[in-house]
């Protein structure tokens, strides 16, 4: 019988599957390119995502700001959640496309030294050490000296902040993106690794008389310039993969070959599986037993961003993302590439990117179940249980690389060598 070709392989298979609801009027070329193409609309449609619900959140915090309430902050939290979900499911762009990696630190940049953007406890000394910024307080200091420069701080605005990220060379001071805004919602996290998040009171942002932990006008400022920020920047990346602009980053990778484009796919992948996701936002800190190294640890919300993350990976291999309005955008895939030439390694890597998502899961349900033990709860010294079902997910998470290799030598992508962030699994 005469050998079929990749792309009648593909087509027999997607039809025979009934699974997918293919965008023939916007994927053209080769499989291979229509794979890359795919991969932009879901980029597009993530960080769109992203900018929607950051514009929500910004309207939330104007509202907020005007008429500051308990019922109000807690609104405003909700929020901010809402605005995470869609954002971690982006992060598996952000390794193989420099244009993501290079921004992303003004956006997501963490653990960060609170006490660079607002008072902190008496007790407070868990900063980096050496950090001349971790307690220069931004939100009750006008003008700030460091060395021989003087800060101008008498208005906090956008650009400001921008410009203060990551002051003096230190990636601890973190004035911007979602976790300093985490930060002003809830603020610290005492609790260690008991029970409860940050107890901000909404009345730190009350103007005038009622107002606690001081500079409330000035702390108002700092929650509405970071929220502009994160929505400006957003918005700048959301168009970076919008299709019909010349010049912007989508236009770019389609004009590169579609093997390049496969690299970063692959890449990114396996980058954020192996060194961040399982390395750095897992194993650091249960390793350590550090709340510190908690990914949302103002909020405890840490149990979704691994979720969500996890989640980006599964959407690139399958070719497809669950919008928040509920639509769906998909179409040919690196799983249809794959099943079309070893079929039993897609259904073994698909089985996997499951497990993972299951393994997540009930992280999820522990931390939002009747014992609402939450991440930084799992890490504690002694937790058996937490440690157990950590352990089985970083475990899930090399697998997954490891199937992710295979899955790049198959579709004859070289020395793939995702990031490792120096950790040894």
């Amino acid at each position: 019988m005469q050998k079929r070709t990749l792309a009648l392989a593909i087509a027999l298979t997607v039809g025979m599957t009934g699974c997918k609801t293919m965008q023939s009027s916007e994927l053209t070329g080769t499989p291979e390119e229509q794979v890359v193409q795919n991969y932009a609309n879901i980029a597009h449609a993530t960080f769109d995502d992203a900018y929607l619900t950051a514009v929500d959140l910004q309207k939330s915090v104007n509202q907020f700001i005007a008429s500051p309430s308990a019922e109000g902050l807690e609104q405003l939290k909700a929020k901010w959640k809402v605005a995470r979900e869609p954002y971690q499911q982006s992060e598996v762009f952000r390794f193989g496309n420099a244009v993501v990696d290079d921004w992303e630190g003004q956006l997501n940049a963490w653990p960060l030294d609170e006490g660079l953007i607002d008072y902190v406890d008496g007790g407070y000394y868990q900063h980096e050490l050496g950090n001349p910024g971790a307690e220069l307080n931004i939100i009750s200091s006008k003008q700030v000296k460091l060395g021989s420069e003087t800060l101008d701080l008498t208005s906090i605005t956008a650009d400001k902040l921008a410009s203060l990220n990551e002051l003096g060379g230190s990636e601890a001071n973190v004035a911007t993106g979602y976790h300093a805004i985490e930060f002003l919602l809830w603020g610290q996290d005492l609790n260690g690794t008991n029970t409860g998040a940050g107890e901000r009171p909404y009345t730190d942002f009350v103007q005038g008389a009622g107002c606690t932990g001081g500079n409330c006008d000035r702390r108002a400022q700092y929650l509405k310039a970071a929220t502009n920020l994160l929505v400006a920047d957003l918005e700048w990346m959301r168009d970076q993969w919008s299709a019909g602009k010349s010049g912007n980053y989508r236009a770019e990778l389609l004009a590169d070959a579609p093997e390049q484009g496969l690299r970063k796919m692959l890449y990114g992948m396996g980058s954020l599986s192996l060194g961040e996701l399982a390395g750095e936002r897992i194993k650091v800190a249960l390793e350590a037993n550090s709340t510190e190294d908690e990914h949302d640890c103002f909020s405890d919300n840490t149990h979704y961003s691994h979720y969500f993350n996890a989640k980006g990976i599964q959407n690139v291999y399958l070719g497809q993302y669950k919008r928040v309005d509920g639509s769906m955008v998909n179409g040919i895939s690196l799983s249809d590439l794959v099943k079309a030439k070893d079929a039993s390694l897609d259904k073994m890597t698909r089985q996997q990117l499951a497990n993972t998502d299951s393994s997540l899961q009930k992280i999820v349900d522990l931390a939002e179940g009747p014992q609402q033990i939450k991440f930084d709860m799992m890490i504690a010294a002694g937790n058996q249980q937490g440690e157990a079902m950590l352990n089985n997910t970083i475990e899930s998470l090399v697998k997954q690389t490891r199937y992710i290799e295979q899955v790049a030598t198959t579709l004859n992508v070289d020395a793939l060598n995702p990031d490792t962030a120096d950790h040894e699994f």
